[in-house]
């Protein structure tokens, strides 16, 4: 596969990444901002276990000290193309640096499962909609 389509999917993923990140962060906010504003969306069932499902996978992870499969395959691809260093674009340096900061592997699993406690929460502070039977 030639090194410029290669490098195009590692960004594809770096974005995919940035996106998964966002969703997780943006959407606790707006759950504790829409209990606040009475946003109806935020109790929405199906967001809201997706929501859970996302943060308790990176809760996992951590715990288990496993990498994610995005930086995983977004590495390998690079490495294919023979990049293995951000020199990119001005927006792909920037999205590498928000995903990727070093800290102590222990700091991360702290904040992961400290966020993670705060989605749960939310689970009973905003409550989803229960099931129409």
């Amino acid at each position: 596969m030639p090194p410029t389509l290669l490098l195009l999917l590692a960004d594809t993923l770096l974005i995919l990444h940035v996106l998964f990140v966002a969703f997780v962060v943006v959407g606790l906010l707006a759950i504790y901002a829409g209990y606040f504003l009475n946003w109806q969306w935020v109790r929405n069932r199906a967001f809201r276990i997706v929501h859970l499902y996302a943060i308790g996978y990176v809760v996992i992870q951590a715990w288990l000290g496993a990498v994610c499969p995005l930086t995983t395959w977004e590495m390998a691809l690079r490495a294919e193309a023979g990049a293995a260093t951000y020199s990119g674009s001005f927006i792909q340096h920037w999205l590498h640096s928000l995903l990727y900061f070093t800290l102590p592997e222990l700091l991360f699993i702290v904040i992961y499962t400290l966020f993670g406690s705060l989605v749960l929460a939310s689970w009973f502070v905003v409550k989803p909609r229960q099931r129409v039977r």
